[in-house]
């Protein structure tokens, strides 16, 4: 059966913006997850007219599987470490495993802070909503961190937007963020790419393009 796939991010992008009008007007901040989710809460953004910034997240994969995340961590150094249990148990992982695969991940997540946060002005959140975007929703770990890294900053409202999730990922993160909202959830869910015809990678110059025609942010 043919699959319902989005274009590209960019469309999914406009499409999501269309289910989040209600928020066009208001002090709601769009924050991106690096570096897929980026193009799509561009769109958003740009719809809507809110400012764009970046949640810094890194998903910490099975080893011998690094596309299936087992955690992730989020905040400047990586401090929120989220665990997927189920992943956890079936690829036989321990705490200090996880701690040490963590480890090598907050190299790169310093590295991307720099890259693309470095003399840009600072997006206040503290108080405000934020609308949390990514390309999609697999096991939701990445998105799971992120949303404990922006409630520990003191966001007033943590809103998911997403195109397409794993129906489970969807329900399992409604009890974590304060509402999701999310386009489709097909019966048969792939990989997250397989419910777009284009799924290139994004690069880091894709990114900071973005959001330097995202403007200042407010």
């Amino acid at each position: 059966m043919e699959l319902d796939r989005f274009a590209d991010r960019r469309e999914a992008g406009q499409e999501l913006a269309k289910r989040l009008e209600a928020f066009r007007g208001t002090d709601a901040v769009v924050s991106a997850l690096p570096r897929g989710g980026v193009p799509v809460a561009a769109e958003v953004a740009r719809a809507l007219g809110l400012p764009l910034t970046l949640t810094l997240v890194r998903k910490i994969g099975v080893p011998q599987q690094p596309e299936l995340a087992a955690a992730a961590i989020a905040g400047p150094g990586g401090e929120h470490l989220i665990e997927n249990p189920a992943v956890v148990r079936s690829a036989g992982l321990d705490r200090a495993q996880i701690e040490a695969l963590a480890a090598r991940e907050r190299g790169e997540l310093l590295r991307r802070a720099k890259l693309y946060l470095s003399g840009r002005p600072e997006v206040p959140l503290r108080g405000r909503t934020v609308l949390v975007v990514d390309d999609g929703l697999a096991t939701g770990a990445t998105m799971e961190a992120a949303v404990a890294a922006l409630k520990a900053i003191g966001a007033a409202r943590v809103i998911v937007a997403v195109p397409v999730g794993a129906a489970d990922t969807v329900q399992r993160l409604a009890s974590s963020a304060d509402e999701v909202v999310c386009l489709r959830t097909p019966t048969h869910f792939y990989a997250v790419g397989a419910h777009y015809r284009d799924f290139p990678q994004t690069s880091d110059d894709e990114v900071a393009r973005l959001l330097d025609e995202a403007g200042p942010a407010g």
